[in-house]
């Protein structure tokens, strides 16, 4: 496991704090990050790949500090947005997969194998040739976790990735997340999608309030809620 070390982050956009004394060190197997909207969990997890960047402090994943390594810590890290949409950059589904391969060096035969795969492996592959946008939601999250897993990260940050989605594609995209081999930091409001995880980090106000097993934590988050 990689592994993230939050060292004394604090977050501030003008006279708003976002987050306040942050010190964390994530190397759990699946860690959950729950909190009201407005907390700071979705810019603390933000960090974690560069598309935050704390004030003061520093966030290191496998050793690597993300401000001055933003580049390496990239090719370790996948991310997953609330909304698919946002990291769907191709019109077809299959030159979608392909994009995310895009600067690899690898043949452009292996190119092909892999994506012929994960289409296999997602369910998509009636619909390779189809046009991204004609995809349902849950669809569309399956093909940016499949894009992102093909770069062979370590590490998957996943922000919100059910919130759009109903039921039925929750559970499917759950059951992928929770079969991943990488290690897998989980912002949801989903709280179901948390049992069985390592570790859960209840974040209010831009502080970390509890961090703890999913039972306790996620009582104090109950309890906050009111």
């Amino acid at each position: 496991m990689p592994g993230v070390r939050f060292e004394q982050v604090d977050l501030r956009y003008e006279r708003r704090t976002v987050l306040e004394s942050i010190d964390l060190d994530l190397v759990e197997h699946r860690v959950g990050i729950v909190g009201a909207n407005g907390s700071g969990k979705s810019s603390l997890v933000r960090m974690i790949n560069g598309l935050v960047r704390p004030t003061s402090g520093r966030v290191l994943v496998g050793g690597l500090d993300v401000a001055r390594e933003t580049r390496r810590v990239r090719q370790r890290v996948g991310f997953l947005f609330p909304d698919a949409d946002h990291q769907i950059v191709m019109p077809t589904v299959r030159e979608d997969l392909a994009f995310s391969l895009r600067g690899s060096g690898l043949p452009a035969a292996q190119v092909h194998e892999r994506v012929e795969g994960a289409l296999t492996a997602y369910g998509l592959a009636e619909h390779a040739d189809h046009p991204c946008y004609l995809l349902s939601g849950g669809q569309k999250q399956l093909l940016a976790l499949a894009a992102v897993l093909l770069t062979e990260p370590t590490l998957i940050v996943a922000d919100e990735p059910t919130t759009l989605l109903d039921l039925r594609n929750v559970r499917a995209i759950s059951a992928r997340l929770a079969a991943l081999e990488q290690q897998l930091i989980l912002v949801t409001h989903h709280l179901e999608l948390l049992d069985g995880f390592d570790r859960v980090v209840v974040i209010d106000e831009g502080r970390v309030v509890a961090d703890d097993a999913p039972g306790p934590a996620l009582e104090r988050y109950v309890e906050l809620l009111g």
